[in-house]
């Protein structure tokens, strides 16, 4: 009898005796174009994580398009996203979804978070209502925190709630994933130079590999910006490809 969650990171139950030995994992090595150099990942320690591609930041009635941000732009990710999220499906990969979800009460936000939501009088900032009614603002449960529509999810993907630009803190993502036995990271969504790297490189201080898919994320932020990110990911903190590298990978034989 099996004791855990994940089924890797768990335990076995018989008579009088609990084991402790994990289940091994065998290697699926699978390689592709990537920048600076061509990678090859383990497709069965590896998972896409699809950072705050929900409503409140990519539909027209959302919280960024009433602070005067176009939307258009930051959905330019959706059809990658979703030929990963199918491949990474067909492939037994876990696919993660990290949103902004606050608490309604907002006793998780520091000021300087506050701050930056809401920097003006009058401005809608974090847990501020919806106009339209249907929650507040970046608020775990409502509207604006759920998925965008026009992306593909599935009832066995992985949701997770955030509260700060990083994934990993103050949220369950870590645990969730080394229950999962995941080490490599393929990051997609909004902001690149945003959530997307906050939470990017807070992976690798804690330990795992991270790719960036370059066509699968969006900022309305300056072209400098994404140029930075670029630079940084390729200097420091990993690796960058596109959907179309990594879908015309090949397996590769363990070494």
């Amino acid at each position: 009898m099996e004791r855990g969650f994940g089924g890797r990171n768990v335990w076995t139950v018989g008579g009088d005796t609990v084991n402790l030995v994990r289940p091994v994992i065998p290697p699926r090595p699978f390689g592709f174009e990537a920048a600076p150099r061509p990678v090859v990942i383990d497709l069965a320690r590896t998972a896409l994580v699809v950072v705050d591609m929900q409503n409140d930041f990519i539909h027209e009635d959302g919280w960024f398009a009433a602070k005067g941000v176009e939307p258009e732009p930051l959905r330019a990710p959706v059809p990658a996203i979703n030929r990963l999220s199918k491949f990474a499906r067909e492939q037994d990969l876990p696919v993660v979804w990290l949103n902004w979800g606050v608490r309604a009460d907002g006793l998780n936000l520091p000021p300087g978070l506050a701050y930056a939501g809401s920097r003006t009088a009058g401005e809608r900032g974090y847990t501020d209502p919806d106009p339209n009614g249907r929650g507040n603002a970046l608020e775990r449960g409502s509207w604006g925190a759920q998925v965008y529509d026009a992306l593909d999810t599935d009832p066995l993907d992985v949701f997770i709630d955030k509260s700060r630009f990083g994934g990993f803190t103050d949220s369950d993502f870590d645990g969730v994933l080394r229950n999962l036995g995941v080490h490599t990271l393929v990051f997609a969504g909004i902001n690149i130079d945003r959530c997307v790297f906050a939470t990017l490189t807070e992976a690798t201080f804690r330990g795992y590999d991270a790719i960036l898919v370059e066509d699968a994320v969006a900022t309305p932020s300056p072209t400098a910006c994404t140029e930075a990110v670029h630079f940084l990911v390729d200097k420091l903190y990993g690796f960058r490809a596109t959907s179309d590298s990594i879908l015309a990978g090949t397996p590769e034989e363990p070494s």
